[in-house]
C-alpha cells in the first residue's frame, strides 16, 4: 500500500455559542477527535447520522475551516492556519465535490467557464489556449460531448451536472477529493453511473477519497475504509470488510441492520435504537452512546471508552461479538 498522502491527528473543532443575550456560552464540539489517513487510490468513508460530524471533518480537510485543536499533514507538510502562501499550494491538491449539484454550479457562467476558473484563479501562468484544451479534454474525460462546453448549468440533468462538478474539482490535478454526499441528491438509477465514474478516475489518477455518506449502502459498494461517527467522535475505524462484516460497537451494528441486504437468504434482526439523537449542546457524561445503547452500564454513564488500538479499532466497554 502506498504511503499516506495525509495524516490528521486528533482533529477537533470546537464553537462557542450562547442561548439569548445573556446566556452563558456553551461549547458545541462538532468535532471531537478524529485521527485517520488517506491514501491514494484508496477511499475513506465517513458515516454517521446527521449532526455527526461529517461535514465539519471535510471543512477540515478542504480547509474551509481551521482545526480548535490536534493537526494535519498533506505530503508530510504541517497545515498550520496563517501561512497563506503554503496553505494556497496545499489547497490546490485538495478538492471537494459538494452535494448539491443544483447549487454548486454558477447558472450565469457556461460549462467551459466554470471549469476554466480554477486554471485562472490559481495558474495564472496559463495561457487562455491551454485553459481551454484541458477544459475541453476534462469535459469529455467524464463522460460529456464536446458541444456541452458551451452549454449553461441548467440545460443538464442532476447526474450530469454532477460530472461536471467532478471535472471542475480535477482542474487543478488534486491529489485528495473530497466527496461530501456526491450522490444523495441524485436518482438510484444514476447514482451508480456516477460512482462507476469516480472509481474510473480513482483509478486513472492514483487519487485519494474521503468520502461522506450516510447511505451504508453505497459505502458497502464504493469505500476501502470506514470511520463511523457519533456526536462528532469516531466510535469504529477500520478496513471495510472488518467493519460490516465484523462490528464491534453497537451503534455500527444497528447501524448495519437497518440496512437493506442484497442476498435475500441472509438474514439479519432490526435493531431499534431508543429514544433520539442526544444535543451537541448537552452530550451525555461517559459514553455519548450509552441513553440509546442496549449493552450500557454504570462504567459506559461514568467515562468514556478510549479508542482501542489495532487496524479494526472501536471505543466501546462492551463490545460486540461482530457478527451481523
Amino acid at each position: 500500500m502506498s504511503a499516506p498522502i495525509l495524516t490528521a491527528t486528533d482533529l477537533r473543532r470546537h464553537f462557542e455559542v450562547k442561548s439569548g443575550l445573556f446566556g452563558q456560552p456553551h461549547t458545541v464540539r462538532a468535532l471531537d477527535g478524529a485521527s485517520f489517513e488517506l491514501v491514494p487510490g484508496r477511499t475513506l468513508a465517513v458515516v454517521g447520522e446527521s449532526g455527526c460530524g461529517k461535514s465539519t471533518l471535510a471543512n477540515l480537510v478542504t480547509m474551509i475551516d481551521t482545526p480548535t485543536s490536534g493537526s494535519f499533514s498533506i505530503d508530510g507538510q504541517d497545515i498550520q492556519p496563517g501561512d497563506e502562501l503554503r496553505d494556497k499550494v496545499l489547497r490546490a491538491k485538495v478538492q471537494i465535490v459538494f452535494q448539491n449539484p443544483y447549487g454548486s454550479l454558477n447558472p450565469r457562467q457556461t460549462i467551459g467557464k466554470i471549469l476554466m476558473e480554477p486554471l485562472l484563479l490559481n495558474r495564472p501562468e496559463v495561457s487562455a489556449e491551454e485553459r481551454e484544451r484541458r477544459a475541453r479534454e476534462m469535459v469529455e474525460l467524464v463522460g460529456l460531448r464536446p458541444e456541452h462546453f458551451n452549454r449553461y448549468p441548467h440545460m443538464f440533468s442532476g447526474g450530469q451536472r454532477q460530472r461536471i462538478a467532478v471535472a471542475r474539482a480535477l482542474m487543478l490535478e488534486p491529489e485528495i477529493l473530497v466527496l461530501d454526499e456526491p450522490v444523495s441528491a441524485l436518482d438510484l438509477s444514476i447514482q451508480s453511473q456516477v460512482l462507476n465514474l469516480l472509481t474510473d478516475l480513482q483509478d486513472k489518477f492514483n487519487l485519494a477519497y474521503l468520502f461522506i455518506s450516510h447511505d451504508l449502502s453505497v459505502v458497502r459498494h464504493f469505500a476501502d475504509d470506514v470511520i463511523v461517527m457519533y456526536l462528532g467522535k469516531p466510535v469504529e475505524q477500520g478496513a471495510k470488510e472488518e467493519v460490516f462484516e465484523n462490528p464491534r460497537h453497537p451503534y455500527t451494528k444497528a447501524l448495519l441492520s437497518a440496512t437493506p441486504m442484497a442476498d435475500p437468504t441472509r438474514r439479519q434482526e432490526r435493531i431499534k435504537l431508543e429514544g433520539e439523537l442526544p444535543s451537541p449542546l448537552n452530550v451525555p457524561v461517559g459514553c455519548a452512546f450509552n441513553p440509546r445503547c442496549w449493552k450500557a452500564t454504570e462504567d459506559c454513564r461514568a467515562s468514556r471508552p478510549d479508542m482501542s488500538d489495532g487496524a479494526h479499532r472501536f471505543a466501546c466497554f462492551h463490545p460486540e461479538n461482530g457478527a451481523t
